[in-house]
């Protein structure tokens, strides 16, 4: 993934796609289309059809292998062992979609009906989409530029026939580019709760994880609050914890402070995070007293009490009996 130029006006700004920083830019036409050119039809399209959720989420990092699919399917989880709760998972990582085999849902296919592609069911109240269902194998490589990706994010938003959702859930890939920019756009007439970010101990991560929290605030993404993954290892027999990943710049919990956004909670590294993934079954199912599980129940629980503080697009539309 390319990034964006030093001095990027962002997304939101003016002169988004038409600054002198601009020039160059992968995003630069993306951005133009934002920025006094005529709106796409498909922003309006999209607020109605998303009329049906209640709360929008994005997971991202900027910095890839940091666990966004893994902790996006165990938020879906989460929040779907509330049977009364409907969840959406989007998966919007393109070139490397991995939702559906950590879902245990290789294999399945998009199915057309009179209201659209119908999502995927893991259980009766928590739906799937993913290009990965489009493919012919799971070994098929996605080669597509960029507007070819963004063409696929807009089908997704605006022809899912989701119904209605509680909690719509979209896993992003690693970066700040097209991906990330065509969700915001497309979504934000239709409001985004805010988003999730990544992170693991160590600075490599964090230098990235720095310029995703930057991108949010250009293009005026809430912030949920960060999460830092793989945050030391429990060992099970003795329980002595040892860093695996050192936290050698004071880790998520420094950068937080630093540039002043929430910590939503750590989550240890477990074994069995993994072979649950490649099995494609809840991690909380196979390991319900794990470290791991008791951190990913108190994040899920700080970021529903986010959701539920923040009103919905249908709470912040006037209403129709109005003068």
């Amino acid at each position: 993934m390319e990034e964006a130029p030093h001095g990027c006006p962002g997304a939101d700004s003016a002169q988004a796609g038409r600054g002198a920083s601009c020039q160059g830019c992968p995003n630069q036409r993306l951005c133009a289309s934002g920025a006094g050119a005529a709106p796409d039809p498909a922003v309006e399209e999209i607020k109605e059809k998303m009329k049906t959720v209640k709360h929008r989420i994005l997971v991202l990092s900027g910095k890839g292998g940091v666990g966004k699919s893994t902790f996006s399917a165990h938020l879906a989880h989460g929040l779907a062992e509330d049977g009364d709760t409907q969840v959406a998972l989007l998966d919007v990582d393109i070139c490397g979609p991995s939702i559906p085999k950590i879902m245990g849902l290789e294999g399945e296919q998009v199915h057309q009906s009179g209201s659209g592609w119908s999502p995927v069911y893991v259980e009766d109240n928590l739906g799937v989409m993913s290009v990965g269902f489009l493919l012919s194998s799971p070994d098929d490589a996605v080669i597509w530029r960029g507007p070819k990706k963004n063409g696929m994010i807009k089908q997704f938003l605006r022809d899912v026939d989701w119904g209605d959702v509680d909690y719509l859930i979209v896993d992003t890939p690693p970066g700040t580019s097209d991906e990330h920019l065509s969700v915001v756009q497309y979504l934000a007439a239709a409001h985004i709760d805010g988003a999730v970010i990544l992170t693991t101990p160590q600075e490599v991560a964090l230098q990235d994880v720095r310029k995703e929290i930057s991108f949010c605030h250009k293009v005026k993404l809430p912030i949920i609050g960060v999460v830092e993954n793989m945050s030391g290892f429990i060992c099970p027999k003795c329980k002595k914890e040892s860093q695996i990943f050192p936290p050698t710049t004071g880790g998520a919990e420094a950068m937080c402070q630093d540039l002043k956004v929430p910590l939503l909670g750590r989550v240890p590294l477990d074994p069995l995070i993994g072979k649950s993934c490649d099995k494609g079954q809840s991690f909380f199912v196979e390991a319900p007293d794990s470290p791991a599980t008791v951190a990913y129940r108190s994040i899920i629980h700080r970021i529903q009490e986010f959701c539920s503080s923040h009103p919905s697009l249908k709470e912040t539309e006037p209403s129709a009996t109005c003068s």
